[in-house]
């Protein structure tokens, strides 16, 4: 059985001086360690895609209940972490949410509503590529949302997951957390790399300019839904391949599974042919450029 622990996923060579500081990424981390090289990466990650099966098979026989939330500043890696957990499981158990903007009638309705009919249901793992929390983030510092409606969610929120995990659902919520820098970095690349022009919107070009606002919404959404029940685990994704990893095994820790015995796969013969002959049809194929 894996056992729960209370480590969290910013890397051990975090020193005390940022926990003092006034967000988790606002300073300088001098003791971040070099960047992860691809071929120690992938090897890593081979092993940890194994756990992620056996926690998927563990999950359905189970019938276990996970929601994962994934928050975090513009280019700070969620879409590359979720691609990471999902690639090597099946899309019926883990499930990936990424809401469009709400639609009039969406508008209209009780905020939480569109999110609630997404919430996993017996051996299911949900994972929200943005969240509830867009009321906290974004929302807020682009004006979609006044003061007043955005104090009464973080309110309320803390209530709704309490309830959420009396119902027996495991949540866990992670902020990835970049530098300045490395933002700038990495919008600029958008800019200029063909296959990640589309990743670039007039949004992200916003929320660039806005650097502080966004960490007001953050330290304001931390102090108000932090909770026991509840806890924000942040993770530094500077260096994307050491962030993916850190969370990947974060969460195979707080989830609790345990390896399930595999029968033995014997492969059944092969018919004989019987007769059959291929035919002369006359197949389109597709040209071998490569």
């Amino acid at each position: 059985m894996k056992r729960k622990t209370k480590q969290d996923v910013v890397p051990k060579t975090t020193t005390k001086t940022h926990a003092k500081q006034t967000g988790p990424a606002d300073a300088a981390d001098t003791g971040a360690p070099a960047r992860l090289k691809r071929r120690e990466y992938e090897a890593e990650l081979e092993r940890l895609h194994v756990e992620l099966v056996k926690l998927q098979q563990w999950v359905v026989a189970k019938g276990l209940k996970v929601c994962v939330v994934f928050e975090g500043r513009d280019t700070a890696g969620k879409g590359g972490t979720i691609k990471a957990i999902t690639e090597r499981v099946s899309p019926r158990v883990f499930r990936v949410v990424a809401l469009p903007a709400p639609t009039e009638r969406e508008r209209s309705q009780m905020y939480i509503q569109r999110y609630v009919r997404f919430l996993p249901a017996a051996g299911e793992i949900v994972i929200f590529d943005r969240s509830w929390y867009n009321r906290a983030g974004v929302e807020r510092v682009m004006g979609f949302a006044d003061e007043g409606t955005v104090r009464t969610f973080l309110q309320i929120v803390p209530l709704m997951e309490k309830a959420m995990v009396k119902s027996g659902v495991i949540l866990l919520k992670y902020w990835l957390e970049v530098s300045e820098d490395e933002q700038e970095r990495r919008l600029k690349e958008r800019a200029h790399d063909g296959r990640k022009v589309w990743k670039l919107s007039p949004m992200d070009l916003k929320s660039y300019s806005r650097w502080y606002d966004y960490s007001r919404a953050r330290d304001d959404m931390f102090a108000a839904t932090d909770t026991p029940h509840a806890p924000w685990y942040v993770a530094r994704t500077d260096d994307k391949r050491r962030g993916r990893l850190n969370i990947i095994a974060h969460l195979l820790e707080h989830v609790p599974y345990e390896t399930l015995p595999r029968k033995k796969v014997d492969f059944p013969k092969r018919q004989k042919r019987g007769g059959y002959t291929e035919p002369d049809h006359p197949y389109k194929y597709v040209k071998a450029r490569y």
